[in-house]
C-alpha cells in the first residue's frame, strides 16, 4: 500500500487520523466519478463527497459536497463571507491542490485552500472523500476530517 500512498494518505498518517482507504475500478466512460464511485463501492451517494475547487471573489475555495447533490455556489460565497463564487478552471484547481481533476481530495492539498464541507456530513458516522487519486476514496470521521483540514462546515449543497 506504501507504493500507492498519496499526499491525503500521508498525511492523515502523520496525523495519526483513522481513515480506511477503499479502491475500485475507474469506468473512464463515466459521466459522474463521484456517482461511479458510490456505485462501485456500494455508498449511499449522501455519504460519499466530492470536492470542487472554486474561485469566491477571485481566491480559489473548495466546496465539499454529496455526489447526490450540487454545490450551491452563492452559499458557499456565503460561508466564507465572500460575495460571487464561480467554478475554477481544471487546469487551475489541478495545480492549487497537486491533484487531478476526478481524483481531489479535501486533504493533502499543495496550497491550503479555505474548505467548506456541506453541514449534511455530520449525520454520518464516516463519511467517503476522494484519496487523492482516480480509484481511491478514504472513510473517516466528519469531525477528522474538519480537524485536519482546518475546515468550516455549512449548508452549502442544493438537492
Amino acid at each position: 500500500m506504501a507504493s500507492k500512498g498519496t499526499p491525503a494518505t500521508a498525511l492523515l498518517t502523520r496525523a495519526k487520523i483513522a481513515f480506511t482507504p477503499h479502491t475500485y475500478e475507474v469506468d473512464p466512460r463515466a459521466a459522474s466519478y463521484g456517482e461511479a464511485a458510490a456505485a462501485a463501492l456500494g455508498v449511499d451517494p449522501a455519504r460519499l463527497f466530492k470536492t470542487l475547487v472554486t474561485t469566491v471573489d477571485g481566491k480559489l475555495t473548495v466546496g465539499v459536497v454529496p455526489v447526490s447533490s450540487s454545490l450551491d455556489l452563492k452559499a458557499l460565497a456565503a460561508a466564507v463571507g465572500g460575495k460571487r463564487a464561480a467554478m475554477a478552471e481544471p487546469a487551475a484547481a489541478e495545480r492549487a491542490t497537486g491533484y487531478v481533476t476526478g481524483g481531489i481530495s479535501p486533504v493533502g492539498q499543495r496550497s491550503r485552500l479555505p474548505i467548506v464541507i456541506d453541514a449534511s456530513a455530520s449525520g454520518f458516522e464516516t463519511m467517503f472523500v476522494s484519496g487523492g487519486r482516480r480509484g481511491l476514496q478514504i472513510e473517516l470521521a466528519p469531525d477528522d476530517l474538519v480537524q485536519v483540514t482546518d475546515a468550516i462546515t455549512a449548508d452549502i449543497a442544493s438537492r
